[in-house]
């Protein structure tokens, strides 16, 4: 199975989506680890925890997981804002789409990592995720595909912990713009 992995020197400002680390906190490290297509243990957050243990990782830290090959991962900088994303459309949906519409047993995920090299808010740190999931959607739109993302779509933004907070992190913002930028090349050449 590969993983990719993060080690950060010192801890991180994080705000993710993942099932491992969810939310927003100071994490060491950030995990994306390859799963088999069909992948169905009910317990993925002891999963990912194995498997950062089985790295040597300790402390608190962010663990996804996607079945599409990790080794073939897309990354793009702007900015200053490094991005990486493991894209898999294998199951297209559109967020809002009526229950008969929305497969509930398949997956399919798009993981997008952002690191940002200046601090920001944890208000800043929530828009910015929403940043990259319209970035992502902008994409995919973009890729002529009918969709906003997947089932399964996880994100994780890191920002330092030092520092004065910058307040916003929107696409139009200081970071967000460079972010915004960065995940839609990254997630473009995943599609693509």
């Amino acid at each position: 199975m590969a993983v990719l992995v993060w080690r950060f020197r010192s801890p991180m400002r994080c705000v993710s989506t993942a099932v491992l680390g969810g939310g927003i906190g100071s994490r060491g490290w950030i995990v994306n680890a390859q799963v088999p297509s069909g992948y169905g243990r009910p317990d993925p957050d002891r999963h990912l925890l194995a498997i950062a243990r089985g790295l040597r990782l300790t402390g608190p830290g962010v663990g996804l997981m996607t079945a599409v090959d990790v080794r073939r991962h897309r990354t793009a900088t702007e900015g200053g804002v490094e991005v990486v994303a493991t894209v898999g459309l294998g199951i297209p949906i559109l967020a809002a789409a009526a229950p008969d519409d929305a497969p509930v047993s398949e997956v399919g995920t798009i993981n997008v990592i952002a690191l940002v090299p200046e601090r920001l808010s944890d208000a800043a740190l929530v828009n910015a995720a929403t940043t990259v999931a319209g970035a992502k959607v902008q994409a995919i739109q973009e890729a002529g595909i009918p969709a906003t993302g997947t089932p399964t779509d996880a994100v994780c933004v890191a920002c330092p912990e030092i520092g004065t907070p910058q307040p916003f992190g929107g696409p139009r913002s200081a970071w967000g713009a460079p972010l915004a930028r960065a995940v839609r090349e990254a997630v473009l050449r995943g599609i693509g």
